[in-house]
């Protein structure tokens, strides 16, 4: 049992890692750093998306290794999902960093990252429903928490989509990841608090 908690806290604080790593480089920085800011926050930015990727990939193997038991095929799911977006973000931080090198070609490589986040979310969408799922078929945690995994991972996979086809509708992108959101947040905090619970031993008879 201290040895399940034990990996449930390292994974939970990868993922809190992913969080704040994704947050504070896409959601703050970048913008930041489109606005004019200088290169001293560009590179702050390249850091904290390479953070990312290390704790997207470091958490994707954890899932699995913490899931095979309760499904291996959705433990897989979430560690490959998890891995595309970690080589889709790998990919935006060094166009970043070609953007560093080359100021004159900037704005369109920041264009093209940018991009690569906004198509990255598929994957991202993608990894929470088998997360969800292998939640559900544990035991060990909420059934509520999996489903609403399960759910912010399809409002997450449609908001890409939404986003990609009708650029205006952002408000409504926004409401879809919600679930997500409140679902990620949800299994950071058990993760670290309480860890996925042993089952039962069967009792002998």
């Amino acid at each position: 049992m201290a040895t399940l908690q034990r990996k449930s806290r390292v994974i939970g604080l990868l993922y809190l890692g992913l969080a704040v790593g994704g947050a504070l480089g896409f959601l703050i920085i970048r913008p930041m750093v489109l606005d004019g800011g200088g290169p001293g926050l560009a590179r702050a930015g390249l850091a904290l998306e390479l953070f990312t990727v290390l704790t997207q990939a470091l958490a994707a193997a954890g899932f699995y290794r913490l899931f095979h038991q309760a499904d291996r095929f959705a433990a897989a799911a979430v560690a490959a999902f998890g891995l595309v977006n970690a080589v889709v973000v790998l990919v935006s931080a060094a166009l970043l960093g070609a953007a560093l090198r080359s100021p004159a070609d900037a704005p369109l490589l920041h264009l093209i990252s940018g991009q690569m986040w906004a198509v990255g979310g598929l994957f991202f969408g993608l990894w929470l429903i088998p997360m969800g799922w292998c939640v559900v078929r544990s035991g060990g945690m909420p059934r509520a928490l999996g489903w609403v995994l399960v759910a912010g991972g399809f409002g997450y996979v449609l908001s890409t989509f939404v986003a990609a086809v009708v650029p205006d509708a952002g408000p409504v992108a926004d409401l879809l990841v919600v679930p997500a959101t409140v679902g990620e947040f949800w299994m950071i905090g058990y993760l670290l608090v309480r860890g996925v619970q042993p089952l039962p031993a069967p009792a002998r008879t």
